[in-house]
């Protein structure tokens, strides 16, 4: 993704910053930022609903998690899952490539914790018509790239309704280079692994935990 000097707010911005340049900017600058390799990915703020069908995927989610985790004989210790929205995944130790995506399932951490890739089961994206097919293609090479074994998209009308018109989950999957002549651009990548509508009864998939979420979950 390409990234420029931008202005906001009487601030000139770099086109390349450090992770303790960003945290010392003020938070409503700092929060639609991103940082690929040190350079700096603006994002511009979505539509109120965009973010309210984060907040309801979270949710569905968490109610989900928490049912898994009641569910398994092992016990919270060997299978527990913290559900959350617009948290920054860091790629690098040194936080100068991390992305936010809308909605994610982490493993359990303390309270506090920085949220890594290793750390990351699940990221999910809420995409409207400001999300253009590159940057889309762009944040799920990725997430690829980080090894977060899933990625869900959830769709959206943005006409006049802003409804939900399909949530789509894809896995990662690596690719086998034994006896190619070339090596790939990206040695792992998403396939599309499920895709529901409306029409239908609604979600149900077995990963990262048993997911079973309804349309009314996800009606504004």
């Amino acid at each position: 993704m390409p990234a420029s000097t931008h202005e906001a707010s009487g601030f000139n911005l770099p086109e390349a910053m450090t992770w303790e340049e960003l945290d010392d900017l003020p938070g409503d600058i700092a929060k639609d930022i991103e940082l690929w390799q040190g350079r700096v990915v603006w994002n511009r703020r979505p539509a109120m609903e965009h973010q309210e069908l984060s907040v309801l995927m979270r949710n569905a989610l968490k109610v989900n998690a928490g049912r898994a985790m009641r569910d398994e004989s092992g016990g919270r210790e060997e299978r527990c899952w913290q559900v959350g929205t617009e948290t920054n995944v860091f790629f690098t130790p040194d936080k100068s490539s991390f992305l936010t995506p809308d909605f994610l399932v982490r493993r359990c951490l303390p309270r506090g914790s920085e949220t890594f890739v290793g750390d990351t089961v699940l990221v999910g994206e809420v995409l409207s018509g400001s999300d253009t097919p590159k940057r889309r293609q762009w944040k799920m090479n990725r997430y690829a790239e980080g090894g977060i074994p899933w990625y869900w998209e959830v769709e959206l009308d943005s006409g006049d309704t802003w409804d939900v018109t399909a949530v789509r989950a894809y896995g990662l999957a690596a690719l086998d280079q034994a006896g190619l002549p070339v090596k790939p651009l990206r040695p792992a990548l998403y396939v599309p692994v499920g895709e529901w509508e409306p029409a239908g009864l609604g979600i149900e998939f077995p990963e990262p935990f048993n997911l079973s979420i309804t349309w009314d979950d996800l009606a504004l």
